[in-house]
């Protein structure tokens, strides 16, 4: 019975070195390499760099005058940036406006370029929509919230007519005789 079960072992063993002998690994062929050629393409490189970062030099009169902050908190309602910012720039659907942190950067030419092109997953492009004047004064406001302009300059109060009635609760002053 040992005999049997060797001579099993034997037969299976070189039926699958047969099996394998009949297998044969493709081949492949490569393209050589011409000497003196490199394996990698060079890039070609040129001197031409990034200049300096271009500002606009009406923005700062912009950040620094009262009405202008005033200006862009009404054009910030009137184009219901409120919508995803929240009212006080507290952020909603849209990031928050009244941090430090800001994606696409703090400056006001970086605000102004988020505003004119829009950003992805949500921020609309305002290109054409809003002229410049009124596009810094929106960038002073959103600024003024995150306390990035002259506190002098934050807008003190609504423009708007209040519209819950004052609170009437004290008691009326007696008639005098």
């Amino acid at each position: 019975m040992l005999r049997s079960q060797r001579s099993v072992r034997v037969l299976a063993a070189l039926g699958a070195a047969l099996a394998l002998a009949g297998c044969d690994r493709e081949k492949r062929d490569f393209r050589e390499i011409p000497p003196g050629a490199t394996a990698f393409p060079i890039v070609q490189t040129t001197d031409i760099q990034a200049g300096p970062k271009t500002t606009d030099p009406s923005a700062g009169a912009y950040q620094e005058s009262r009405w202008a902050v005033s200006q862009g908190q009404t054009l910030y309602e009137q184009y219901n940036c409120a919508g995803c910012h929240a009212p006080g720039g507290g952020g909603g659907m849209g990031p928050p406006l009244n941090d430090a942190e800001w994606i696409y950067g703090s400056d006001p030419e970086n605000i102004f370029a988020t505003i004119v092109e829009g950003r992805p997953n949500g921020m609309p492009s305002f290109r054409g929509k809003i002229d410049d004047a009124q596009l810094w004064q929106l960038v002073a406001y959103v600024r003024s919230l995150s306390g990035a302009t002259p506190r002098d300059t934050w807008p003190a109060r609504s423009d708007h007519m209040q519209e819950a009635r004052p609170d009437r609760t004290a008691e009326p002053q007696r008639q005098l005789p």
